[in-house]
């Protein structure tokens, strides 16, 4: 989902299928893409608060309050506010994974945050990135269990 500001400043969820902007797209010339973009542009996602955005919106969608992931995630809330608006970034993808499993969100909604973090997505192939697909599959969402469920599988713990 992406975001627009409406007629009063605020912003409001607009989405407009990646099926139809492909579409454009195909039809689209290269001196034709300036155009799109300023055509578009409410439906595009800003890279800079893409991840913001969508991370707020499941967490309203399913009635979490960021002070409780902040502290399920076990971080201050000026710190994690920062992590979360991207004013501070990460380089520790186990730390959005946090985030993520505090948030409680599925595999599809966790590799969709880890890809608009700038992170690789949850890989089947990746020993660790496999115990913690099977964690969210089985709605498993606590850290410690899943740190549990790693080491019993001969692999490091989600770092803190």
């Amino acid at each position: 989902m992406y975001w627009k500001r409406s007629a009063a400043g605020g912003k409001t969820m607009h989405n407009r299928p990646t099926e139809e902007l492909d579409s454009i797209l195909e039809k689209t010339n290269p001196g034709k893409i300036g155009e799109y973009i300023r055509d578009n542009r409410e439906y595009l996602a800003d890279p800079r608060k893409g991840f913001y955005y969508y991370y707020k919106d499941v967490l309203d969608s399913k009635h979490i309050k960021l002070k409780d992931v902040y502290a399920q995630v076990g971080v201050t809330e000026s710190y994690g506010s920062k992590i979360i608006s991207t004013e501070k970034h990460t380089k520790k993808r186990d730390l959005i994974i946090r985030f993520c499993l505090a948030g409680h969100f599925s595999l599809e909604e966790m590799n969709r945050a880890l890809k608009l973090y700038g992170f690789t997505e949850l890989y089947s192939k990746n020993p660790k990135d496999a115990c913690i697909i099977v964690a969210l599959n089985n709605h498993i969402y606590d850290a410690d269990r899943i740190d549990e469920l790693l080491e019993e599988n001969g692999q490091e713990k989600l770092t803190e």
